[in-house]
């Protein structure tokens, strides 16, 4: 049994997983983002996979690897490395490393939470309604367009409408006032996600493989992410047996072993699917609603096994397509750096 962890050391999440993985005696192997310059990757796939990460002295075998917990960022980013710019040297082994450990992550005979590929559709928030809404959840109706006479319309017919992102990038949902009429003309060169407004209680849950952390937000702003003055108050919660169920049938559709939920439960008692992030900064709610998050993912981790699916399946996935795979990236049969 061996548990890899792959991010920036001060991140919190990966500090919570990494300190229950000692508590529970997880043998465990961390590789920090910070550094990367110092990092080298050998990946070799034949009939089998070998790999090997060398950070300065250190080792680590890959093909010991049980479970591995994903949390990395961009290293690129990271400000030596953007200073020195995309024609470095500097930059390219960066970058090479990501992605010789996110094509290892996807054909690794571990259980990984999550992979790229199923972290992937997460990069286009319609695409990840669409998904939602045909696992059988209530989605709000959305608009979008980049044409100012169509959101008006969209706004008039539903009175009350938020707007957002489209992307990956984290942006405050915001309800459209009379200081916006002016302002639709601004989606002309920026496509823009206009929902409903859904009114009700929000809820977080996270799903940790069977495990559900359910916990009820309390707050007036919009996006109690961004509530400024306004009081947040997080609480564990219990979910109905029905909407528990579905949320792990959701997550285990996306092929999410960690998720985080978002939810709306209205005056009716209906309840509306929004978004499901899959890699939460579950820290946040653990800490508020006094849940063990951290445990249950070091808990997943450590019980994992090495899996026996062959390496198409790997690859390819039952029934997904190729490009599924890898976040678009092309797997070679050697990459080195």
């Amino acid at each position: 049994m061996l548990v890899l962890i792959w991010g920036l050391e001060a991140d919190p999440p990966v500090v919570a997983v990494w300190e229950q993985l000692q508590l529970l005696g997880t043998p465990t192997r961390f590789i920090d983002q910070r550094r990367v310059l110092e990092t080298h990757v050998d990946l070799v796939v034949g009939e089998g996979i070998e790999a090997l990460v060398r950070v300065g002295d250190d080792s680590v075998d890959l093909g010991e690897v049980t479970a591995v917990y994903l949390r990395p960022y961009e290293s690129v980013r990271l400000p030596e490395i953007a200073a020195a710019g995309p024609d470095s040297a500097t930059w390219k082994h960066a970058s090479q490393v990501d992605d010789i450990l996110s094509s290892w992550s996807e054909i690794a005979p571990a259980l990984v939470v999550n992979r790229c590929s199923a972290m992937a559709p997460n990069g286009s928030k319609p695409y990840q309604l669409e998904q939602i809404r045909s696992l059988g959840w209530n989605v709000p109706e959305t608009l979008i367009t980049t044409d100012p006479v169509a959101a008006r319309a969209f706004w008039k017919h539903h009175s009350e409408v938020v707007y957002k992102s489209v992307g990956s990038v984290r942006s405050r949902v915001s309800r459209l006032g009379p200081e916006h009429v002016e302002r639709l003309t601004s989606v002309t060169p920026c496509p823009t996600q206009f929902q409903e407004y859904i009114a009700g209680v929000d809820h977080r849950v996270h799903v940790v493989g069977e495990e559900v952390f359910a916990c009820e937000v309390r707050c007036t702003s919009d996006d109690y992410r961004y509530s400024g003055d306004s009081p947040v108050e997080i609480l564990a919660c219990s979910l109905p047996r029905d909407v528990e169920d579905k949320c792990r049938d959701l997550a285990k559709a996306l092929h999410l072993p960690l998720a985080g939920i978002d939810l709306r439960r209205t005056a009716a008692g209906e309840w509306f699917c929004f978004e499901v992030n899959p890699s939460p900064a579950f820290t946040y709610y653990e800490e508020l609603a006094c849940q063990p998050i951290g445990q249950a993912v070091a808990r997943l981790l450590t019980r994992a096994r090495r899996q026996t699916m062959n390496l198409g399946e790997r690859l390819f996935g039952a029934g997904q397509a190729h490009e599924d795979v890898g976040m678009g990236r092309s797997l070679m049969p050697e990459a080195r750096c």
